[in-house]
């Protein structure tokens, strides 16, 4: 069995190894309860996406299953978005209350969200984690002011995905417009409006290299 996160450094211990092959069971069994409760959520966004457009169920949907609480709200989160993006891993931990915008959002292995995010185009890397309260937006430039004319929410904006890197660390309170690197650090309530390169720590508003974690 491979164990992940792990280094020569850091042995891990024969019980450790037991404990995670005996718990698989479990888990396995806990995500299938969870499809299983979820499933009227999944026939009702389906109904509604027929009616409504998808983009709308999905974000309703999603309003839904975000504020069931504990172990429970977890699993059914998880679950839910298992079958609805474009991509999610089966050992994700989405928090309560996170809202997603985009139904092409990716989350990838390992990855923790915390409580109270907000989630729009995004793809998260292996092992990433994002504490409470973080913002990612589709880009900065969803909304279009070049005609002074016309109130901007009449204006075409574009939408830009955006990608955190692998075992990239957002603090609480951030907001992220642009790529953030593999194993960068953003600091809490760091404001990203340009892309952060692999293993750097940035904080400030706008966000700005501190140092770098690698010589």
């Amino acid at each position: 069995m491979k164990i992940e996160n792990t280094t020569e450094s850091e042995p891990v211990s024969p019980r450790s190894t037991q404990r995670r092959s005996w718990l698989a069971p479990l888990r396995a069994v806990a995500d299938g309860c969870a499809l299983v409760l979820v499933s009227p959520l999944l026939l009702y966004h389906l109904i509604e996406g027929m009616a409504l457009g998808w983009d709308r169920a999905f974000e309703n949907s999603v309003q839904a299953v975000s504020m069931v609480p504990g172990t429970i709200g977890v699993l059914l989160r998880r679950a839910f978005l298992r079958c609805t993006l474009k991509s999610c891993s089966a050992d994700c931990h989405v928090g309560f209350g996170t809202l997603l915008s985009d139904r092409r959002a990716v989350i990838g292995r390992g990855v923790y969200v915390g409580p109270n995010c907000d989630l729009g185009w995004v793809t998260i890397g292996d092992d990433a984690l994002l504490g409470s309260g973080v913002h990612v937006l589709s880009g900065k430039a969803q909304h279009g002011l070049a005609d002074v004319e016309q109130p901007i929410r009449f204006q075409e904006g574009e939408f830009q995905q955006v990608h955190i890197g692998a075992g990239a660390w957002i603090g609480n309170g951030a907001i992220v417009l642009a790529d953030v690197g593999k194993g960068a650090v953003v600091a809490a309530g760091a404001v990203v409006v340009q892309p952060v390169e692999d293993f750097c720590i940035v904080g400030g508003n706008p966000a700005r290299v501190l140092r770098r974690r690698t010589s």
